[in-house]
């Protein structure tokens, strides 16, 4: 059974009354739902606090979700709606991201592992500046790998405002990250 067919049999059982089919959708999507969180620039306990809201949302509008839709585009949409109003209370009290640890980099020299570090230091710093719209979609299309079409669905938006959007929010990213585009 393919993760989409587990995902909408786990959603089922979910609907059905059965609890514990949250726990294999837990499972198999919290590593990742939290991963897309943190790339949003959140800290590991807002990332896990949102994940996990994302979850009970999950459960408490499980019969809202519609069989014929990806679950984990369900499940982003959900966690969008609630990085949005995270971000709402944030302006509010802003506080600046933090990376918290640098990418893993393979057996190499301390030298190069250091540069890498700056990079990827440097793309989540260039990454957490653009504005939040173009921030969502190039999370979702660089980082989560989703297509054009999931990504409007997630968004609430058409794909061709999302084409744009990730066309602005690459040529924002190339002038912020000119320096190690030239090295």
């Amino acid at each position: 059974m393919t993760e989409p067919e587990q995902d909408r049999a786990d959603m089922r059982r979910l609907q059905g009354g059965v609890a514990s089919a949250l726990d294999h959708l837990m499972e198999r999507w919290q590593i990742r739902l939290r991963s897309y969180l943190m790339r949003h620039g959140l800290n590991n306990a807002d990332a896990c606090d949102l994940a996990q809201e994302t979850f009970v949302r999950v459960f408490r509008h499980a019969g809202r979700f519609d069989p014929r839709r990806t679950f984990s585009t369900w499940l982003f949409q959900i966690a969008l709606n609630l990085l949005r109003d995270h971000a709402r209370r944030m302006r509010r009290r802003p506080t600046a991201p933090l990376a918290e640890a640098p990418e893993a980099v393979g057996n190499s020299t301390p030298q190069t592992n250091t540069e890498a570090n700056e990079a990827a230091v440097a793309v989540r710093t260039a990454v957490n500046e653009l504005p939040l719209p173009l921030r969502e979609v190039v999370i979702l299309a660089e980082f989560e790998h989703r297509s054009q079409a999931e990504i409007a669905e997630i968004i609430g938006a058409t794909p061709k405002a999302v084409e744009t959007r990730l066309y602005r929010a690459r040529t924002k990213l190339r002038q912020s990250l000119q320096r190690w585009l030239n090295t």
